[in-house]
């Protein structure tokens, strides 16, 4: 009884990994498309409503996915802090803060990251084009996380609940 219950703890155990995993695939391409939305407010926010960016990042924050809102509000905190960080000091420190807590990989927070290079630093117009560049970047991001989510997603959920199989075909 005891090797029985041990068996399907076993394959429970190694298929939650599997379930994990593939939800990391399956969360990417929803939030970079989470972030894309984001990152379309915040040019609205800087072009049209003409709003200082402390403000544009606390609005944006308010009104995106909670997870995504986490980096915009940081970046808020970061810039209003008696540091003196600049624009873009303050949104890399909260991409570094928060990006990884997000299923986002390398790339991913890479391409966020240079944002930091223009935020702040030049007019409207400019900020404008280096988000809308920014959003075709991760458009493309977008692309392939939905073709690795596709691919990969399955797989681990396969691959956990076989490998707990194996492993107790291997013990028993």
């Amino acid at each position: 009884m005891l090797k029985l219950i041990g068996a399907f703890l076993a394959v429970a155990a190694c298929g939650g990994i599997g379930l994990t995993v593939a939800q990391h695939y399956i969360q990417r391409p929803k939030q970079l498309r989470a972030m894309l939305s984001a990152l379309q407010m915040l040019e609205t926010e800087i072009v049209y409503g003409a709003t200082p960016l402390p403000d544009a990042m606390e609005n944006v924050g308010r009104n995106c996915d909670e997870k995504i809102a986490r980096i915009f509000l940081a970046a808020r905190d970061f810039l209003c802090s008696a540091e003196g960080l600049t624009a873009g000091e303050a949104w890399h420190l909260a991409v570094e803060k928060y990006g990884y807590d997000l299923a986002f990989i390398r790339e991913d927070l890479s391409v966020l990251k240079r944002i930091s290079g223009f935020l702040g630093c030049s007019d409207r117009d400019d900020q404008s084009k280096h988000l809308q560049l920014t959003r075709e970047q991760l458009r493309y991001e977008i692309a392939k996380a939905e073709a690795a989510a596709q691919s990969n997603g399955k797989v681990w959920k396969s691959l956990g609940f076989l490998f707990g199989l194996v492993l107790v075909l291997m013990v028993y």
